[in-house]
């Protein structure tokens, strides 16, 4: 008892996204022994959906091993390459498997949103009923840690991320080094091996969206953008919406013309999306490289000149902060969050 007491309450600590499937794993094999475990989760965009294992502990394993967040999608498995997850992710029910040797059990994994991966795990000899439920025990207390992270970190009306979670995230980033890359312009497809690229987003002539058509179409209007963006960005894209109109994107890209690409891609869809009574709105959109050892303030301020540069000569584009201050129109001066030691 005191184990699983200890398991749980390592849990229920969390306060790090990217850790808790990692805890989930370690904590079911700690109680139950299994030749091995799996938190394998659905990404990627619509009709062509594929598995990212989060995580995956054998038993004499010391640290678990997962799929790179940033993996090339199409190095991943489809969902129909694994069947049997496939089954139980689609009906919402444990699936077992018995072997010859080894017992393979199909859990799936939910949220407040619904089914969004599958547990896998491998023992020696089925389960009894009382360690199944055990273990459907330490998947509803991994669902409620996970709503409760959700409820604190995503924005309330867009469930996008919000400000608060931007800083971890953007420090992570700043942190990776950056790499050169052969693919050709526009191809993300490699993106793991390019660099971050962080982009911010105001809705052009806003205020007049809100004083026309009150704030209740102001927020559908939000709320519509919020899943233009998902529609728009890959599934290893972190958005963001800092508060009122002001949306941002972290994504990794080969270059400045990849980032550029996928910007304006996502400027032309908003553009051509028809909203409800309001009908058409435009983005102006900023950019700006994530540098080693950068600061949030640093970054986010760069992509804001650039913004207000967008903003001060005709909106409804996107600017790179680099391409301005390589062409002369914006000065490279100190930016803010920027310490300066002597």
């Amino acid at each position: 008892m005191a184990q699983i007491v200890d398991q749980l309450a390592e849990l229920t600590g969390l306060r790090d996204r990217d850790t808790l499937d990692v805890s989930l794993v370690t904590s079911i094999r700690d109680l139950l022994h299994p030749c091995s475990v799996a938190v394998h989760r659905v990404v990627g965009d619509s009709g062509d959906e594929r598995w990212l294992t989060r995580a995956h502990l054998g038993a004499d394993d010391v640290a678990a091993r997962a799929d790179s967040s940033w993996a090339d999608p199409r190095a991943l498995p489809l969902l129909a390459d694994r069947p049997e997850r496939l089954q139980c992710l689609q009906t919402a029910a444990e699936i077992e498997l018995t072997g010859e040797k080894q017992t393979t059990l199909l859990l799936p994994l939910a949220s407040d949103t619904g089914v969004i991966g599958v547990v896998e795990l491998v023992t020696e000899q089925p389960l009894n009923d009382d360690f199944k439920r055990l273990l459907v025990g330490v998947l509803r207390i991994y669902r409620n840690v996970q709503g409760l992270l959700d409820y604190s970190e995503r924005d309330t009306l867009t469930g996008l991320l919000n400000r608060k979670s931007f800083d971890e995230t953007f420090y992570k980033a700043s942190a990776v080094p950056r790499s050169a890359s052969t693919d050709q312009p526009g191809d993300r497809r490699h993106a793991a091996a390019g660099s971050y690229w962080l982009g911010v987003v105001d809705i052009d002539h806003f205020k007049q969206v809100n004083d026309g058509f009150g704030h209740l179409i102001g927020d559908e209007v939000l709320l519509l953008l919020s899943r233009v963006m998902r529609s728009c960005f890959r599934f290893y894209d972190q958005l963001y919406r800092f508060g009122g109109e002001e949306f941002v994107v972290l994504l990794r890209c080969t270059s400045e013309e990849d980032a550029l690409a996928a910007l304006e891609r996502f400027r032309e869809a908003v553009r051509g999306y028809v909203f409800p009574q309001v009908k058409q709105i435009t983005v102006s959109v900023g950019f700006t490289d994530v540098r080693n050892g950068d600061s949030p303030n640093a970054a986010v301020e760069r992509a804001d000149r650039a913004v207000y540069f967008a903003k001060n000569h005709g909106r409804d584009q996107v600017r790179c902060h680099a391409a301005l201050v390589r062409e002369g129109l914006l000065e490279d001066d100190k930016k803010a969050g920027d310490i300066d030691l002597f």
